[in-house]
């Protein structure tokens, strides 16, 4: 049988996931052909909707909401059109989080400045006005200054630049415990530091607090109609517009390098791919050394200094219907909820490291989709999010460990809300680090968020700092780039920038501002 004939195309894209399909849709945009190579049989990689129960219940796998995604120029400019060309379209809701309190009492965060500063008065009036100080300055100058870092780019170097990076050093804790008195509303902003999944008492962490109270300000649980995979479906949709090609099925194996230079890469199923400008890497970083066939003391670097960070635990429900939180007047439908206390998430990031579990007061999200997507299930689709150990007392999760957590946290969650009587759950399926990292093998130790990175001196980083390698033409973009996990798009279009930049294409035709 005569052999498969190299496909060509001026980049090579390797990974499906939101980030990779982000840099391959801005370098379309700019005209050049792009090929990018999925190893699983459906793209997104985080960013996917599946049928996880039963038949006919669309549930995110892992992301749930696109609040970070709004402030980036991809989706704020509608650089790429996937809003108004591609199907792409998001749902504000209001609430953005409810928060149950003692006595059927509710903490709301809304998608309002006014409205929230309002439910912070109810428990201290300097809280309030801390908020409002608090997002005043964001917006007056901080929040310009954070895009410039998630972009990978210069600060500005005026005074908000100086107080940003301050600001930024801190940790999320002392920030909190600094500005804000009142137990409640320190419960409400630390529930809040604690999206993105990194620690609140790291130093690293400070601009967290009011980065993302001012996304879920701006923005509220923003939920993509369709699911989580509406983002990349339509990302795949531009891509094909403009020429490229994604391939599922298409598990990297090797990158091909000729001459110190990386041309292409070899799938594990004997095609090759040949890359006439770059390539950029969208796999997970740890694993970027073994896939090379030459050494990269950058990649070999950065793998090195990579570990998981904090694992995640979900729990998956097909219920009969939408979850209601108890309050004084009556059910309340939300799509998002919290619970956990500031000590009890202190507790769980400790027994998290030492491979323990917390039960007591874990910080837990809790996702109603079908709230504001209906057409999402027949009935409720809902979800629970937390952290867990990735060994659970130094051996890998049973199916029965999970199923015991699931049911220690359906027990902490029926305090507060009302439709997970066994008889409201249809399906029901837990998932453990263990399973997480079985489901999708970029989520080595259970980690969704990229993991972290030790750098000299001890500090941690969610993401590698620089999207070029010593490898010439071979690029990093993904979760384990900064600025790290979530669905930010940020990777991915910094990525981007980068590759354009080196190939002598103005960026800014096809990019706005930071």
């Amino acid at each position: 049988m005569p052999a498969t004939p190299d496909r060509v195309s001026d980049v090579v894209v390797v990974g499906g996931g939101h980030n990779a399909l982000v840099t391959a849709a801005y370098l379309a945009e700019a005209g050049l052909s792009v090929t990018v190579l999925e190893g699983r049989d459906v793209v997104g990689g985080n960013t996917v909707t599946e049928e996880l129960t039963l038949p006919g219940w669309q549930h995110d796998s892992c992301s749930s909401a696109h609040v970070v995604l709004q402030s980036n120029p991809l989706i704020r400019a509608d650089e790429l059109g996937l809003l108004a060309r591609y199907g792409l379209d998001y749902l504000i809701t209001d609430p953005a989080v409810v928060l149950p309190l003692p006595g059927d009492d509710l903490l709301m965060i809304h998608p309002d400045l006014g409205a929230t500063a309002k439910e912070f008065a109810r428990f201290s009036l300097a809280d309030a006005d801390a908020l409002n100080t608090m997002m005043g300055d964001w917006n007056a100058g901080l929040r310009t200054a954070h895009a410039h870092y998630s972009a990978g780019l210069p600060l500005p170097g005026d005074e908000w630049s100086e107080r940003y990076e301050t600001l930024r050093l801190r940790s999320a804790w002392d920030v909190i415990m600094s500005t804000f008195e009142h137990p409640v509303v320190r419960h409400a902003m630390t529930w809040m530091a604690f999206a993105t999944i990194q620690p609140p008492e790291r130093p690293g962490t400070g601009a967290l607090p009011a980065a993302i109270m001012a996304g879920r300000i701006g923005f509220g649980w923003t939920t993509p109609v369709g699911g989580s995979g509406a983002l990349p479906a339509a990302l795949v949709a531009h891509i094909a517009d403009h020429g490229g090609t994604v391939e599922t099925s298409a598990w990297a194996s090797t990158f091909i390098t000729e001459d110190g230079r990386c041309v292409g890469v070899r799938t594990s199923d004997g095609r090759s791919f040949r890359a006439r400008r770059a390539v950029v890497a969208g796999s997970h970083l740890r694993e970027l050394p073994a896939m090379l066939d030459i050494e990269s003391s950058v990649a070999s670097d950065a793998a090195a200094r990579w570990r998981p960070g904090l694992s995640v635990f979900a729990v998956h429900f097909a219920l009969r219907a939408d979850i209601r939180y108890r309050t004084v007047v009556g059910g309340l439908r939300a799509v998002a909820g919290g619970l956990g206390s500031p000590e009890g998430l202190r507790r769980q990031v400790a027994a998290a490291y030492a491979g323990e579990l917390e039960t007591e007061e874990p910080w837990l999200l809790m996702v109603s989709s079908t709230v504001v997507d209906p057409d999402r299930a027949p009935g409720g689709v809902f979800k629970f999010l937390t952290v867990a150990p990735k060994l659970l007392n130094g051996h890998p999760w049973t199916d029965d460990d999970a199923a015991d957590y699931a049911e220690t946290l359906l027990t902490y969650a029926r305090r507060h809300v009302d439709g997970l009587a066994p008889d409201d759950i249809l399906a029901m399926r837990p998932e453990s680090p263990t399973t997480i990292a079985a489901h999708n093998l970029a989520n080595i130790g259970g980690s969704c968020h990229g993991g972290e990175f030790v750098l000299d001196g001890g500090s941690i980083i969610p993401g590698w700092l620089d999207y070029r390698t010593d490898v010439a033409g071979l690029y990093l973009t993904g979760s384990t780039s900064h600025p790290g996990g979530s669905v930010s798009g940020r990777p991915g279009r910094n990525t981007a920038r980068v590759v354009l930049q080196d190939l002598g294409i103005d960026p800014a035709s096809v990019m706005s501002a930071p």
